[in-house]
């Protein structure tokens, strides 16, 4: 479902900007998530499912750590 109007007005912040902060917050939840299975895989002697949790948990570690310097830059007016 999309919306062709800004519904900032709600939030407070523009769309594109809490679209970036609702990013980096997933992909940190991700990563927290994504410890859990990895230990869970570990604890069954599961080392192809461990790696494949600690590759996607890297993934979400370099999307927020991206998200975080776009936020970065906006708010220091870049």
């Amino acid at each position: 479902m999309t919306s062709s109007t800004e519904t900032g007005g709600v939030t407070g912040t523009p769309d594109k900007d809490y679209n970036l902060i609702w990013y980096v917050e997933a992909c940190l939840a991700n990563a927290l998530r994504l410890e859990s299975y990895i230990q869970d895989a570990e604890r069954g002697k599961d080392t192809e499912v461990a790696d494949l949790f600690r590759k996607a948990q890297a993934d979400s570690r370099k999307g927020a750590e991206i998200g975080k310097g776009l936020l970065r830059a906006r708010l220091n007016g870049g």
